[in-house]
């Protein structure tokens, strides 16, 4: 067959992206779930700075990736690990305390067994949103404790494919109209 000549068929349509309707599937499969995601949706258009907690320098780490994503998405990074000075060019920070500016969300990527430090260290500099990553576990006192000082807590969820399906989709369809 030459070269380019299935796109010569009559007919031919690509397949339609499955992942799409996964991700819709998934975060619309109830009335909770539906209004989580209007909610996550609105944090994310209007935040601007995302402290990363646990952040690898290992760009081939997920850490890495979404800290990555979310750079070139328009957001300010802040990374914070104790074992770096600089991480995707910006300067990292040993913990939370320690940033000298406003942070809007803090995203969590560190093990289950930490994140009640962690979480305590973010309320201590008063973020709009603790969002702990995929892998980082369930932690109903951690949410009534965010809860209780006005802070809104998001967990088992990716802010990065988050932002790839609910903002930059959008957006996308708002250029191509």
């Amino acid at each position: 067959m030459e070269r380019g000549t299935f796109l010569k068929f009559k007919n031919y349509k690509p397949l339609k992206n499955t992942f799409n309707n996964w991700y819709e599937k998934k975060v619309r499969a109830t009335p909770e779930l539906s209004a989580e995601t209007d909610e996550i949706e609105s944090y994310l258009d209007e935040i601007k700075t995302i402290a990363i907690v646990g952040i690898s320098r290992n760009k081939h780490k997920d850490s890495h990736f979404v800290g990555r994503y979310l750079k070139k998405a328009g957001y300010a990074i802040i990374p914070v690990n104790p074992g770096a000075n600089e991480i995707l060019g910006e300067k990292a920070y040993s913990d939370l305390t320690s940033i000298p500016g406003k942070v809007d969300v803090v995203d969590v990527f560190i093990k289950p067994e930490h994140v009640s430090q962690v979480v305590d260290q973010a309320l201590d500099i008063h973020p709009k949103v603790i969002w702990l990553q995929l892998g980082t576990g369930d932690h109903p006192e951690e949410v009534k404790k965010a809860e209780k000082a006005g802070v809104r807590m998001v967990q088992n969820r990716c802010m990065k494919v988050d932002h790839q399906f609910l903002i930059r989709d959008r957006d996308k369809r708002k250029n191509t109209n």
